[in-house]
C-alpha cells in the first residue's frame, strides 16, 4: 500500500476517498471525483511513498483539463485557507 508523506512530515496510508471528498467539496461531481481519484491512485500505485504535494499536482492537472470551474474553486480555497 502506498504511503503519503504530508507537508508536516507525518506519513499515512494513501486513501483515494480523500481526493474524492476534496473534489466534491470544490464543486465537482461525485462521478468526476471518483474518476480522477482512480487515475491518481493508478499513477502512484507502484510507489512506496509519495509526497502529498505530488498528489495535489496530479489532481489539479486533471481538474484543469476536465472541469475548469472546480479547478478554479479548489485554487480559490487554497489561496484563502492554506499556505503554499
Amino acid at each position: 500500500m502506498t504511503k503519503v508523506k504530508k507537508a508536516d512530515g507525518t506519513v499515512e496510508e494513501f486513501k483515494s476517498e480523500k481526493i474524492v471528498n476534496a473534489i466534491v467539496k470544490a464543486g465537482g461531481s461525485n462521478e468526476l471525483a471518483k474518476q480522477i481519484a482512480g487515475e491518481v491512485a493508478s499513477v502512484f500505485a507502484a510507489k512506496d511513498t509519495v509526497e502529498s504535494r505530488d498528489i495535489r499536482k496530479e489532481v489539479l492537472a486533471r481538474l484543469q483539463k476536465k472541469d475548469r470551474a472546480t479547478y478554479a474553486s479548489w485554487l480559490d480555497y487554497d489561496k484563502k485557507n492554506k499556505k503554499h
